[in-house]
C-alpha cells in the first residue's frame, strides 16, 4: 500500500470519534492484500493498542475483527496483539470476551 494511503488509515484509526474509529477499522478488512508484511503487523499492533482502551463496544467490535482478519494474512504473530491482553474482559459482554479471548488463544 502507497505510504501516503497507508498514514491516512493510521490517523482514522486513532481519530477521537468512535464512529470515524468503527469505519476506519472495517476498512482495514478492504484492502487486505494491499499490505505489505511489514504494515500488517503493524497495523494488528496499533489496533491491538487501540482495542485495549476502547470504551465503545461496536468500535472495539470491528477493531477485533481487523485483528483477526490481519492474523489471516500469515504477516501478524501473537506479539503483535499482546496488547489485547490489557482489556478487562469481566466488563465486555460475552460474544466480544470470547472473541478476545480466541485472538488471544491464535
Amino acid at each position: 500500500m502507497e505510504s501516503r494511503t497507508y498514514l491516512q488509515l493510521v490517523r482514522v484509526l486513532l481519530d477521537p470519534d468512535p464512529a470515524v474509529r468503527e469505519r476506519a477499522a472495517d476498512e482495514v478488512n478492504d484492502c487486505l492484500s494491499a499490505y505489505s508484511p511489514a504494515q500488517a503487523s503493524a497495523l494488528a499492533t496499533l489496533l491491538s493498542a487501540a482495542a485495549a482502551s476502547e470504551a465503545n463496544t461496536k468500535t472495539l467490535e470491528a477493531q477485533l475483527h481487523a485483528i483477526l482478519e490481519l492474523m489471516a494474512t500469515g504477516h501478524v504473530g501473537p506479539g503483535h496483539v499482546s496488547q489485547l491482553q490489557d482489556i478487562d474482559l469481566a466488563k465486555l459482554p460475552t460474544d466480544i470476551r470470547d472473541y478476545v479471548h480466541d485472538l488471544l488463544e491464535s
